[in-house]
């Protein structure tokens, strides 16, 4: 049974399951796939302010060169020679002055020669030629942005190196009056900006995204655990209970056909058995008279009187009686049976210990159909333990119900037949039709009460019997 819940539970879910779960590894891998998006707009970003940044201080620096340097000197001096000391000192103090705060690392200029005529580096100042490309671009007039970067290999793959370097070429201008950076090309500036820290706070912004989306996805992933297996629940109890009822439908079926079958057979029997019976009672008085000593009429008389029990048996299962409800004390039905079987107890060295709770409420049953109930479990019990022994019967009350258990100390009920022990004409008995507990579960559930059969702990079989306590009918 537990296999076919399974199967009912997982059929309607698994495809629920399935789709929860690739939605969302689908929306972690597209928040991932956007994080990393929104960090190349940022990068590019980036790159674009800092080459619009590195355009306006070029332009600037170009400005106050020419300015407070390119002019002063030709004044002073008449031509400008970067060699002469006093010249260096002046340039680099406009220089230094102009980008100072400006996080610019390295300042060079060329002269057209592609010569470095002035750096922040002294030993690259009289380099030939380390301008490449760039240079020849600037000396054209065009600006030329070249973005390095340096770190392990892993750094460099993910787009977040440890250094990153902004490196400008631009032309160095003359300007003339009213149009600034305008006139011809006197050199070459090369500026190398240091933007570090600006691709660390993207890659922590990339960081905080992608923290930000586990932490979501971890939650909703928590919360869809919580609701799958609620909703698992839900399906198990709704399969669990289609499937008794299915069980139960299939069962009441079952039972309405073989109870048809029965109760035809068993009228048909019934009739011609009861002329035997009677029959075989008129031959015993006479072969009283021929042969005292003549046991067969005995032994008709005893198999026919067993038949009719257990064609009585096949009736009761098959045509239960409507019960007659009555004001009925449980203690006294109990008495009843007890006394009845006092004879079979003592031959079968059984002794019956009885616990009654004071104060029990008087009930609206049938006492002949309880009495029936009752006296089929105490003869359970007694064939139970076939060397003799305790059993122990308690009545209380409880939660606006009676309760009558019923307990033995025989080996108990083998858990490979616990859920045959319902079946119609199961028995494991020689002698027995099989339809004792049915027709107790029968007798019981026409009352409104249950019926439920366990083992004890340590040995022998327990019998619980629930009744409700209606005072009227």
């Amino acid at each position: 049974m537990k296999n076919k819940i399974s199967v009912e539970k997982e059929k309607p879910f698994r495809l629920v399951k399935y789709f929860t779960f690739s939605s969302l590894l689908i929306i972690f891998i597209g928040s991932i796939v956007l994080s990393m998006l929104n960090s190349h707009w940022a990068r590019t970003k980036q790159n674009e302010d800092s080459e619009n940044y590195a355009r306006l201080l070029i332009e600037n620096l170009n400005h106050q060169i020419f300015l407070q340097f390119a002019i002063p000197v030709a004044l002073k001096y008449g031509k400008i020679q970067l060699r002469n000391q006093e010249q260096f000192e002046h340039l680099d103090h406009v220089v230094r002055s102009t980008l100072h705060s400006f996080h610019v690392e390295t300042v060079n200029i060329y002269d057209m020669d592609n010569i470095i005529s002035y750096s922040f580096d002294h030993d690259l100042i009289g380099k030939h030629d380390l301008g490449g490309v760039p240079y020849k671009n600037a000396v054209k007039g065009k600006f030329t942005t070249e973005l390095v970067q340096m770190g392990n290999f892993w750094e460099i793959l993910i787009g977040f190196p440890s250094e990153s370097k902004l490196v400008t070429f631009a032309p160095l201008r003359a300007e003339q009056p009213m149009a600034r950076l305008s006139g011809p090309v006197l050199g070459v500036i090369e500026i190398v900006q240091d933007i570090s820290e600006d691709t660390r706070k993207i890659f922590k912004f990339q960081m905080q995204i992608i923290i930000s989306c586990m932490v979501v996805m971890a939650i909703l992933f928590v919360v869809l655990i919580f609701v799958v297996k609620k909703g698992e629940a839900i399906i198990q109890k709704r399969a669990m209970e289609q499937l008794r009822l299915k069980e139960e439908l299939s069962h009441a079926r079952r039972l309405s056909s073989i109870g048809e079958m029965v109760a035809g057979v068993s009228h048909e029997i019934r009739n011609p058995l009861g002329i035997i019976r009677s029959s075989a009672g008129l031959l015993k008085k006479k072969m009283e008279k021929l042969d005292p000593t003549n046991t067969i009429p005995d032994i008709i008389v005893e198999e026919s009187e067993r038949l009719n029990n257990i064609i009585t048996d096949f009736l009761n299962y098959a045509r239960p009686r409507e019960p007659n409800f009555m004001p009925c004390r449980i203690e006294a039905v109990i008495d009843k049976n007890i006394n009845y079987l006092t004879t079979q107890l003592a031959e079968k060295g059984c002794r019956v210990e009885k616990q009654v709770d004071a104060a029990l409420p008087e009930i609206m049953a049938d006492s002949e159909m309880l009495y029936q109930a009752f006296l089929n479990v105490f003869i359970n019990a007694m064939q139970a333990m076939p060397e003799g022994g305790r059993i122990g019967v308690r009545v209380f009350s409880t939660n606006g119900s009676i309760y009558v258990r019923f307990e033995d100390e025989g080996e108990g009920i083998d858990s490979e037949i616990m859920d045959k022990i319902w079946d119609p004409f199961f028995t494991t008995k020689e002698k027995g039709t099989g339809l004792g507990l049915g027709i107790v579960k029968n007798l019981v559930e026409a009352h409104g009460g249950s019926l439920n059969i366990e083992n004890r702990s340590g040995a022998g079989a327990r019998v619980t019997i629930q009744l409700p306590a209606k005072l009227e009918a």
